[in-house]
């Protein structure tokens, strides 16, 4: 009886609290594409039924799952002049920060991939007009966070495809309908994700379904897409319960996809859930080898994350990367309209594979430089030359966004000069570039990659005279990079940030980069670190 007594008084207290913990300190006004309604408290019934011990171990137990990458470190060029790294067209640390400060809290800063957080916003970048199926361009500004340094902003933009000229796509949508997946933020918003897709989809399209919990179920064959009412009636009846047994049914998605697999068109599996695998295998590794496998088959793997406490976002992202697939973090009805709807060309076709950027720096007139972002997409040199080494694709309309901080020749920069190492004597044949880029991609099902080339010329303007393109990014890399803890903003602050992206926040059509000031905002409410 005594025990009893005490699990009730302190689940009663765990209600109060959250009770008061729940009193909303967003700002009064939030809009554009992904605001959440305010927070309500609960009321006071709400707050003294007592809550189930599960469900508060639960709660008090946050199990999400996040990537550890170290920084990138400042590189010395006189001692290591080639940077490599893999493309990265996935935007779910976006829009996963986005849920944290949504909801009142700062992200982990594992959670916070900068080059996903840049790669969010559409730019204005030139379509290829030549025979390779992307542009390249470059543009160099004076760094707002460090004296004398420079920023080299390296912009890729696919060629764009309207969905009328897609292939035919050989689609499986693989939902987890586990106990897990019972939250409004998860199957409820998988449903409405998938109903929009299932809007775009043509006659000559094809859609399975395959649902898992305890145990995988084929619930739909595959289906034309001009029978969309029947698509639907499937997805609507989807209701969740069970553990998450995901590996087999990963398995039995691959066995349908190359079933119906479509030559020459797309194929991919389309995988919604919050990640949380706990029967089967559930070893990260297992899993990943898995689909890396799996890829080689021609079928890739999208991944689309949704919910909060259990989320496994480190699955989630790396299978969409050994997949050779896009991840995406969706949040809220808006973000998947975002994802399936308005980038459904880019979510679903390919135009390059394997898309490698490696930068040599010129130490003529270069002396130390960063990557800013991109730490899980590493290569080392050689890898650049060889086909065998996977990495990043780019889908049709794909913009790709990298940032390089440099210190000039003849500057201060983070590093102290070597005592001993001679000094690099500049070669007056070329201190006209600060740089040369060099790209190798595949295009689609071929084995041999194709290079391009340009360098980048010596010489910077001023920020405040950049493209509002440029300088909007920087924004969106400084808010990132505070988000981190600001290890390498300098003096530049929230409000700074704050000031630049509102002052480079036109255009605007679908409010983004509206939301994001807001979102900058909350942040800075929420910071340790205030101006």
């Amino acid at each position: 009886m005594y025990q009893g007594t005490k699990i009730f008084a302190l689940s009663l207290l765990s209600g109060l609290v959250a009770a008061c913990q729940q009193v909303p300190n967003t700002p009064q006004s939030m809009t554009g594409i992904g605001a959440y309604e305010q927070v309500r408290a609960p009321s006071f019934a709400q707050a003294v039924m007592p809550v189930p011990i599960s469900e508060q171990q639960r709660l008090e137990q946050d199990t999400e799952k996040y990537q550890k990458n170290e920084v990138n470190p400042v590189f010395r060029v006189s001692d290591q002049a080639i940077s490599t790294f893999s493309i990265d067209v996935d935007t779910g640390s976006y829009s996963n920060t986005r849920r944290f400060l949504n909801d009142g809290r700062l992200p982990p800063a594992d959670a916070v991939r900068i080059e996903e957080m840049i790669n969010y916003f559409d730019y204005q970048y030139p379509q290829p007009i030549g025979i390779h199926p992307f542009s390249v361009t470059t543009e160099t500004v004076d760094s707002p966070w460090k004296q004398n340094a420079k920023l080299i902003k390296i912009g890729i933009q696919a060629k764009d495809l309207s969905v009328k000229q897609l292939p035919p796509a050989n689609l499986v949508f693989l939902i987890d309908v586990s106990g897990s997946m019972s939250a409004p933020d998860k199957l409820p918003l998988v449903k409405q994700t998938l109903r929009l897709l299932t809007e775009q989809l043509r006659p000559q399209d094809k859609v399975t379904i395959i649902t898992y919990a305890s145990g995988e179920k084929l619930v739909l064959k595959p289906t034309s897409g001009d029978q969309k009412d029947k698509i639907l009636s499937v997805i609507n009846a989807l209701k969740a319960n069970g553990a998450t047994a995901g590996e087999r049914a990963i398995q039995l998605a691959y066995q349908q996809a190359e079933t119906a697999f479509v030559k020459n068109g797309i194929n991919r599996i389309l995988l919604a859930t919050d990640g949380d695998f706990n029967v089967g295998i559930t070893d990260f590794n297992t899993l990943k080898s898995m689909v890396t496998e799996k890829r080689k088959s021609g079928i890739s793997l999208t991944t689309l994350g949704f919910g909060t406490g259990n989320y496994n976002e480190q699955l989630m992202e790396q299978l969409a990367d050994a997949g050779d697939g896009n991840y995406s973090y969706i949040d809220n009805k808006n973000e998947a309209k975002k994802v399936v709807q308005r980038q459904l060309s880019s979510t679903l076709a390919t135009v390059a594979q394997d898309v490698k950027i490696q930068v040599e720096f010129n130490p003529a007139t270069v002396k130390e430089y960063r990557l800013i972002g991109y730490e899980n997409r590493m290569l080392k040199q050689e890898d650049f030359n060889n086909d065998k080494v996977d990495a990043g694709d780019i889908g049709a309309g794909h913009r790709v966004t990298a940032f390089y901080e440099i210190i000039p020749a003849g500057q201060q920069g983070w590093l102290n000069d070597s005592r001993y190492q001679a000094q690099t004597k500049p070669d007056a044949t070329k201190k006209s570039e600060y740089a040369f880029v060099n790209l190798r991609y595949k295009l689609p099902n071929q084995d041999k990659s194709i290079l391009l080339n340009q360098a980048v010329k010596m010489g910077s303007k001023p920020l405040a005279q950049a493209h509002s393109d440029t300088r909007f990014a920087v924004a969106v890399a400084s808010y990132a990079q505070q988000l981190k803890g600001g290890q390498y903003n300098g003096s530049v602050g929230w409000d700074q940030i704050i000031q630049l992206a509102q002052q480079s926040a036109q255009p605007d059509p679908y409010q983004m980069r509206e939301e994001f000031v807001e979102l900058a905002k909350i942040a800075k409410s929420l910071s340790a670190k205030k101006d």
